[in-house]
């Protein structure tokens, strides 16, 4: 047989473009149009609906960036299209490659009822199926003009990200606002032959099957007549018949497709723009179940539920009757899905107390699984923090964006930092938004890591990032795709039933060990310092308002803000999400953000001022109020008392212009340039820098990466570096014990203030930055004589280690890596700490000397300058505080990396204020000190072992206590695990290297 393989398959896609596709909607007639422009930010509905409109005529430009425009449209049904199925057909100017990024729009009838969202792959409403002659047809299109921040030349400057820059220029072009008829035969022929044809185009060349759909494709075309394909597609169709009805091998992978649309909570578009995105995806995919029963649809971010609660009643009430019926699945059990790597350990584990409670109080439902599809990696924390959850499993897509290394497996067990392990699955279809597309499903199967062991994989199903669901394609693909020999078999499913029977199968899976490092978006760690600054100082601000609040209810009756708390919590847990914390929205998300935590702060700070003054009385009693977890200046932690003050700082000129900071413990010698030649730690008799070396040296890169412009940092940054050592001023500071640094590059004026407190072996470094540069890399380097081949990062509820060398492809590709508090390096009786009150990005490289020695440098990253999304990215002042602490343990690590960001507050009272909880051993720290959120008035004390060892500690509460109970992170108890004994106040506790534990005290 002659080979006409390709005439046929260029045939196919001819026919379906030029003539199938058009015979959908065979007959149309124009609606009119009329629209009404909201003159600023939206507008309820009732208003939107009630307003006077103006005709508009297809071909008119409409929509100001960031607007909201009000479409009325309304028709009569022709009186011969009676008994037929007719759309509405809205085309506001879409382009459909760009769904999610680009005008969108809400359909609602007269009275105020959601009808189903517009977008570029979803333009059809439907009227009637069959419709009546001469019916009335009258729609409202809540139209949003989002602009294209991303276009085809993605990653270019634009003014479109702010409301302020955007101008007010029309965006888009109404296209088509028609009343159409919808042939639904010549709809199932062109699924079929895009089944078939995808299909057939993924299946060997030489392989029986695709010869087979071939020239059933052939047949069925040439029973297509071109000029009448209305009147030949059910004939057409009856020559796929028995190619479609063949059935799966019985060994085919299996593939449960989840209904979703992964909605950025804010990316591209600002916080008040999701909301209405949620809203239309809700819509949409509320109607599509009702369309189609064997349908599930999962949608996660207990925020984005709120939304839809709080501003759409309308949409809620359909989504409340969807989920009652088992179909519309709340998923993930976080509040948003968060960065992973940033959130502090309180925070992490907030983010699931706050999103399984939200699911159980309005549905009843607990959620097994986390998923984080798009977030940037995974800290060696989290596993423990699931389960601590009551959650088993994890699902993320991202980590195939790896650049460097392929991950090995796509089921899997994942070990955290302390032994938990958590069942977890990577999609091996690829991608968060699949559609349905043969080369999709082909891929999944290819790719998929675990052949011989398992064969189930899970395909979130949807066009996502700005939202808009799963389609009625993709479902009519999926039933097409239930049973069909080729392919996978695909089944939808909710997120639950496709864990169980992947666990089924494979209940011993390989495990994988540490943090899920994604080897892109590193410079996520370091964009938009503002931002990662005003959580960090959020979090611990929370802890402070928990710990006095509670601290003063039970001593004073204080009346403990249970809302207020609530509120501030799910605010900043909001601005955790995985492009807001990470710095990869627009400048108008980031704007908010910082006006959001100012707000905070302001709240946070009259919370803990009124708890304070409630403990402290009516006094002139110097206090220290001490929120750390470790005794500082003779406090205690969680207490109050007056400060104990030991030592002294001097300060010294140098013959060479320089200066030595000596305290009794340290002393250190900065040369003439303001950078630290020496930092001697004088009981060990041990010099920190490195010989010839200098640190506090601050180090300017070329910072242009390939895409991806605020996300990513590649690695060739390393090649051009400029080192600042020039200095404007090297002078005594107003204290007379300090030395002011004056340095200014570019456009840019730093200010850097370095400090040795009395009685603290540790160095501090106030750096603050006048920044305007563009598309620049700002490190703060200490090189140290260390001669290590690991160094420790601290993460969720404890620390890791990550190698200094780069032995392997693994361990070169995190040249840029995160921590929270500290990184600590350490030979074996001598160690060095760098601690930091709101830095993430950091390197740590090695050179030997040629003395012989090892210098191990670690950098911190101070600013970047990427020009997209947000074209002034970081142009401003910023102020960061770091600390070299020499001669330090972990514990001292721990404890530093507390202290720096956790400010003395001071004020005057009656006496002293006991802690309300103490424990006796430095390495149990305690994260949370609170009330039990259930209003009982339980006290609820979080903590962990923080050095990595077994710990024998004893928690005594400083009030009578009833009873006590070992809870999860939803402080519910733990059915399997016995309460400790309680002995006059005193529990003793035992706990594992970085075991998290939550105690419940009722009492007395």
């Amino acid at each position: 047989m002659h080979d006409d393989r390709t005439l046929v398959e260029a045939r196919l896609r001819r026919v379906l473009d030029e003539r199938i596709r058009p015979a959908v909607y065979p007959e149309s007639v124009p609606l009119e149009v009329a629209v009404w422009h909201a003159p600023g930010e939206p507008v309820p509905v009732a208003e939107g609906l009630a307003a006077d409109v103006e005709p508009v005529t297809v071909g008119s430009r409409w929509g100001a960036p960031w607007g909201t425009s009000w479409f009325r449209v309304t028709g009569t049904v022709p009186e011969a299209w009676a008994g037929r199925t007719v759309e509405a057909v809205l085309d506001l100017g879409f382009d459909e490659n760009m769904p999610g990024f680009q005008c969108e729009g809400l359909v609602y009838r007269p009275d105020g009822t959601p009808v189903k969202g517009l977008n570029p792959r979803n333009q059809w409403v439907r009227i009637g199926a069959p419709v009546q002659g001469g019916e009335e047809v009258r729609l409202h299109v809540e139209a949003a003009s989002n602009p294209v921040v991303m276009d085809y030349r993605p990653f270019t400057p634009t003014p479109l990200g702010d409301l302020e820059t955007a101008g007010s220029d029309p965006q888009y072009t109404l296209t088509r606002m028609d009343l159409a008829v919808l042939d639904e035969t010549v709809w199932h022929l062109v699924t079929d032959l895009e089944v078939l044809g995808e299909l057939m185009a993924e299946l060997p060349v030489d392989a029986p099957r695709r010869w087979e759909i071939l020239r059933a494709v052939e047949r069925a075309l040439d029973a297509v007549d071109l000029q009448d394909v209305g009147g030949t597609a059910e004939q057409a169709r009856s020559r796929l018949t028995d190619v479609l009805a063949a059935p799966a091998v019985p060994s085919a992978h299996r593939i449960s497709a989840v209904g979703h649309a992964h909605i950025d909570s804010a990316w591209l578009w600002p916080l008040r723009e999701t909301v209405r995105k949620v809203a239309r995806t809700a819509a949409n995919m509320t109607a599509l179940l009702d369309d189609e029963p064997d349908f599930v649809f999962a949608m996660s971010q207990a925020q984005q539920w709120a939304w839809v609660k709080e501003h759409r009643p309308e949409v809620w009430a359909r989504v409340k009757k969807a989920v009652a019926e088992g179909r519309f699945v709340p998923a993930g059990g976080m509040w948003v899905e968060s960065d992973t790597n940033m959130p502090g350990s309180e925070a992490m584990a907030r983010q699931f107390v706050h999103g399984k409670r939200f699911f159980l109080d309005e549905f009843g439902v607990e959620n097994d699984e986390a998923w984080l599809p798009d977030t940037f990696g995974f800290a060696a924390g989290l596993p423990q923090i699931i389960k601590a959850a009551g959650s088993r499993y994890l699902l993320t897509q991202k980590i195939s964006w790896s650049r460097t290394n392929r991950f090995p497996h796509h089921t899997f067990r994942w070990e955290g930092i302390d032994g938990t392990r958590i069942f977890t699955h990577f999609p091996p279809v690829d991608t968060y938004n699949c559609s349905m597309r043969g080369a999709e499903i082909a891929h999944a199967v290819r790719n998929f890591k675990d052949k011989g062991a398992a064969r189930h994989s899970l395909a979130p199903t949807g066009w996502g990032d700005g939202g808009g669901g799963t389609t009625r394609e993709m479902v009519a693909k999926a039933a097409r795709l239930r049973d069909l020999e080729g392919s996978a078999t695909v089944t939808w499913e909710t997120p639950s039933a496709f864990f169980a029977k992947a666990e089924a199968e494979n209940p011993e899976p390989p495990v994988w060990v540490g943090e899920l490092y994604l080897e892109l978006h590193r410079a996520t760690l370091t964009s938009q310092a503002g931002t990662k600054q005003g959580n960090r100082r959020s979090e611990h601000l929370l802890r402070e308002a928990e710990l006095w609040a509670a601290t003063a209810a039970v001593r004073t009756g204080f009346p403990y803000p249970y809302a207020d708390l609530d509120r501030i919590w799910k605010t900043v847990l909001l601005h955790q999400f995985h492009d807001i914390l990470p710095g990869s929205s627009i400048a108008w998300v980031h704007r908010e953000a910082r006006a959001t935590y100012a707000r905070v702060a302001d709240e946070l700070g009259g919370i803990i001022d009124a708890a304070q003054r409630a403990l402290a009385g009516e006094g002139s009693v110097p206090l220290l109020f001490n929120a750390a977890p470790h005794t500082r200046s003779g406090v205690p932690a969680g207490g109050a008392r007056p400060a104990e003050m030991s030592g002294r700082t001097t300060r010294a000129e140098r013959p060479d212009g320089g200066h030595v900071l000596d305290n009794g413990l340290l002393r250190v010698g900065v040369d003439a340039r303001g950078l630290v030649d020496s930092a001697l730690d004088l009981a060990a008799g041990r010099e920190t820098i490195a010989p010839g070396r200098t640190g506090n040296l601050l180090q300017l890169h070329q910072d242009l990466p390939n895409m991806w412009d605020a996300w990513d940092v590649d690695e060739f940054y390393r090649n051009t570096v400029t080192d600042l050592t020039d200095a404007d001023e090297v002078t005594p500071g107003d204290d007379g014990v300090t030395v002011r640094i004056v340095r200014t590059f570019g456009a840019s004026r730093v200010t850097q203030v370095l400090s040795l407190p009395p009685g603290e072996k540790r160095l501090v470094v106030d750096t603050e930055v006048d920044w305007h540069e563009t598309e620049k890399f700002l490190k703060l380097a200490f090189p140290l004589d260390l001669h290590t081949d690991r160094y420790a990062s601290e993460t969720q509820f404890g620390h890791f280690f990550r190698p200094t060398h780069t032995n392997t492809s693994w361990e070169a590709a995190k040249f840029e890596a995160c921590n929270h508090r500290f990184v600590h390096l350490q030979e074996p009786d001598w160690g060095v700490a760098v601690v930091n009150d709101g830095t993430y990005g950091h390197d740590v490289t090695r050179a030997v000397r040629g003395d012989g020695g090892t210098t191990t440098t670690v950098r911190v990253s101070l600013l970047r300058a990427p020009r997209f999304p947000d074209p002034e990215t970081d142009q401003g002042v910023h102020r960061f505080r770091h600390a070299l602490v020499p001669g330090a343990s972990i514990g001292d690590a721990v404890r530093e990396g507390w202290r720096v960001n956790l400010p003395e507050r001071r004020l005057h009272g009656a006496g002293e204020v006991a802690p309300l909880v103490t424990v006796d051993r430095d390495s149990v720290v305690v994260t949370a000190v609170k009330l039990a959120d259930d209003g009982s008035g339980d006290v609820v004390v979080r903590f962990h072992e923080a050095h990595g060892a077994r710990a024998h500690a004893t928690l005594t509460a400083g009030f009578p206590v009833a009873g006590v109970e070992v809870t999860d992170l939803l402080e519910r108890p733990l059915a399997d695990t016995a309460p400790p004994a309680v002995d006059d106040g005193r529990i003793t506790v035992r706990l594992r290297p970085f075991e998290l534990t939550t105690l419940r005290l009722k009492q007395a």
